[in-house]
């Protein structure tokens, strides 16, 4: 087989032993040489194999970077579904679905998200202002954090909510003086209209896959992790999506697939366990989920929202949470826990301290674990819980562009003594967690690239705020380039195949646009792919027009 030679280039491995080459080689998918430029021909040459050439005319080469925290389904839909991402009033939102409306057939469900009613001056929206511009069909738009539902009188209608409706556990009804729903529906209330919407059909849920795997190896993305959002059905669904994809040849992005909690007594009686598949398409563990979000007021916080006497949302009662991560962890399958608020996050960390000791006292009735425990999002915690990740091997499963899109949010409701332990990157390292990178789009651009900016600077894309927020909590780029290469390669227990580049592992990496190194920090949101590699095959390869 032709051995492929990248050169003339900064070659970043992001292994501490060699950590720039001039050089590398790739056959039969895997690193076979690195170093100089001379160094990588003569082995090449020793092995007597013909070989093809790639001139990084000076481009540089970075491992193929995760995203461990992708709703990936979801956001292959975005593209195909009204978007009101960044929508800065509710006026222009209202015409987007008007817009959307018009396009679909009729009796079809006018489905969307990506709204921030904190861009529309923190005012709720509501049914009425749905029903101004689409009465007649049902319509349910996701908040941009999917902890939120803004639907229509049309859709509570087909789903029987009320004024008599109850609030269902770990979810909310609004209502408004009268007790009548106001049209958004918090958590757990969201599955009430889901019942009754029409699911999409595989064909379309395959397409929508394709779509974000493409726009994925567009980034140099080359592996996602795949947790299952507030529907448990998302989880066996996409798990099952994926199947088919790779059945198909047309797993074109290495996956690590997570469970839902009601998927649990299935995967003991069938002895699965975390880490189960191949370098394609892996068994993750346990989706679980603590709380809420800080945009819809439902993370769960140790003192009331300023201003406020809300303490958000327990989605889990503590002795279930505990009771369902020992059993998770007693039969091999890992967890990660869903935790934004500084009260949930030391539920999460209290429990799985108890399942470790449970392992210590009882190891014969423990089974090793693959994977580690995860914690997904610990966007605040509280300054004493900090150390307690890395005492306890677990996983910060995090997203940097969350810090950097909740600035005033955060501010506003949680004050800045909180803020200051608020998306604490540098602490959390520090006390010798594994930081693990992703999106968690569609909630957020699924570009890492704007993720390792607000990693590095804590600023928004257009620099606000100048000096960046509590920027003592900055990463250097490579960190934030490890935490979205190795780290996730620790979470997925798969160091010796991906993570660096380095002989003998995956030849999984992207050719960049810019030196993420050496360019100024306000420029790395624009570096991109100009080609990625996965299995050591050009998958993706940026047009000259930059198309």
């Amino acid at each position: 087989m032709t051995t492929l030679i990248l050169y003339n280039g900064p070659i970043y491995t992001l292994d501490p032993a060699v950590p720039v080459a001039q050089a590398l080689a790739v056959r039969d998918g895997r690193v076979v040489a690195l170093g100089t430029e001379r160094q990588v021909q003569e082995m090449v040459a020793t092995a007597g194999r013909t070989h093809e050439l790639i001139d990084l005319a000076g481009r540089a080469v970075v491992p193929g970077l995760t995203d461990a925290h992708v709703h990936i389904t979801w956001q292959g839909f975005t593209r195909r579904e009204a978007n009101l991402a960044g929508v800065a009033t509710l006026e222009m939102a209202l015409e987007v679905v008007a817009q959307r409306d018009t396009q679909l057939p009729q009796g079809a469900w006018l489905r969307g998200g990506g709204w921030d009613h904190v861009l529309w001056g923190g005012r709720w929206p509501t049914r009425e202002d749905l029903d101004r511009v689409c009465p007649h069909r049902p319509v349910i738009l996701l908040r941009k954090d999917c902890h939120s539902a803004w639907v229509n009188r049309r859709a509570l209608e087909l789903a029987g909510v009320g004024a008599a409706t109850p609030d269902p556990a770990g979810g909310q009804i609004m209502r408004d003086r009268d007790g009548e729903p106001t049209g958004i529906l918090v958590d757990t209330a969201m599955d009430l209209v889901r019942a009754v919407e029409p699911p999409p059909t595989e064909q379309d849920r395959l397409a929508a896959l394709q779509a974000a795997f493409d726009e994925a190896l567009s980034y140099g993305i080359t592996s996602i992790h795949v947790p299952p959002g507030t529907d448990p059905a998302d989880a066996s669904t996409t798990l099952r999506d994926l199947q088919t994809m790779r059945q198909q040849g047309r797993l074109s992005v290495r996956c690590l697939a997570y469970m839902a909690q009601p998927d649990l007594d299935a995967a003991i009686a069938l002895g699965l366990r975390s880490g189960f598949g191949d370098a394609w398409l892996r068994l993750g563990g346990l989706k679980l989920f603590a709380d809420g979000s800080l945009g819809s007021q439902s993370a769960e916080m140790l003192r009331p929202y300023e201003g406020t006497s809300s303490t958000g949302l327990a989605m889990m009662p503590p002795e279930v949470l505990e009771a369902t991560i020992r059993r998770a962890n007693a039969h091999g399958i890992s967890v990660a826990v869903h935790a934004i608020g500084d009260a949930a996050n030391r539920k999460v960390l209290d429990a799985i301290e108890r399942a470790i000791h449970d392992r210590q006292a009882q190891p014969e009735a423990f089974p090793a674990m693959a994977l580690p425990n995860r914690i997904e999002h610990v966007q605040v915690l509280h300054p004493a819980d900090i150390p307690r990740l890395g005492q306890l091997g677990i996983i910060a499963s995090m997203q940097p562009i969350h810090c950097t899109s909740d600035i005033t949010a955060a501010s506003r409701l949680w004050g800045e003594e909180r803020c200051h332990s608020a998306y604490a990157w540098r602490s959390v390292q520090a006390g010798g967690a594994t930081l693990a990178f992703g999106s968690d789009a569609p909630v957020e651009t699924m570009n890492p690239w704007l993720g390792i900016h607000a990693a590095v600077t804590r600023q928004r894309p257009d620099g606000t705020p100048a000096d960046g927020w509590y920027a003592e909590q900055c990463l250097t780029v490579e960190e934030a380039l490890r935490a979205y290469c190795y780290g996730p390669a620790v979470a997925s227990a798969e160091t010796a195949l991906k993570g660096t580049l380095t002989p003998g592992k995956l030849a999984d990496l992207v050719v960049l646009t810019g030196d993420p190194l050496q360019c100024r920090a306000d420029e790395l949101g624009a570096i991109t792919a100009a080609m990625t590699l996965v299995d050591g095959q050009v998958v993706f390869e940026r047009s000259s027009s930059g198309g």
